[in-house]
């Protein structure tokens, strides 16, 4: 039972490493909504997954990507403002799974009035919010994606579907960030943690990339 166990795991790693080195095609229609399928639009905007970064609000995206497995809350430690994130837990883009989070652009002010209002999921980080608040939850825009796949990637993988990257940072012996501007993607690779894929507008990328050279 246990053999069968781990051979269940290894055909279901490799079928996902499949689909990123396959043809996108497996049949005459087009697959869309893959991780590395993102639209540049003629203002500079980007979109992936159906969501243009800074521009769609919560509740547009929750008519994208449905709510049944949404889970909207504030993370965040003890004396922190905190931000307000909507996570599902089981997100398919394409044959491609994993988890999925959308980080919503909320003011301090704002946000810190959700949390007095919020309840705290039993001794975790996560504050739900008050049903008032909801509303200016849903208007809210979404101003970071991030997609950790459910297995991990390698550099060859990384380079055949998103490209050579304009630059890469090495934070240390784990982690190294492949950085696309024009894309407005940092492609997280780690040795020992799970990969993440983080969109934002390219007009947040200067100070994102600031940030990691700290």
């Amino acid at each position: 039972m246990k053999y069968f166990l781990v051979l269940l795991v290894v055909i279901l790693i490799a079928i996902g490493l499949m689909s990123f080195n396959n043809d996108e095609q497996a049949s005459n229609e087009p697959v869309t909504g893959l991780p590395w399928q993102i639209d540049s639009l003629p203002n500079g905007d980007t979109r992936v997954f159906g969501i243009v970064l800074g521009r769609t609000t919560l509740g547009e995206a929750i008519e994208l990507l449905g709510n049944d497995e949404m889970d909207l809350a504030i993370l965040a430690a003890p004396h922190e403002t905190g931000t307000l994130e909507a996570y599902y837990s089981h997100y398919s883009a394409g044959p491609i799974t994993g988890k999925l989070f959308l980080l919503l652009d909320i003011t301090p002010d704002v946000l810190s009035h959700m949390r007095k209002r919020a309840f705290q999921d039993g001794g975790t980080r996560r504050y739900h919010l008050h049903p008032d608040d909801l509303p200016v939850a849903y208007r809210a825009p979404v101003s970071v994606i991030n997609f950790v796949p459910s297995f991990n990637l390698d550099d060859e993988i990384a380079q055949t579907r998103f490209g050579t990257p304009a630059e890469i940072i090495q934070i240390d012996t784990q982690q190294k960030h492949w950085l696309y501007p024009d894309k407005g993607l940092d492609l997280i690779l780690n040795v020992d943690n799970k990969d993440v894929l983080q969109y934002l507008s390219p007009g947040q990328f200067s100070a994102h990339r600031a940030q990691l050279q700290r």
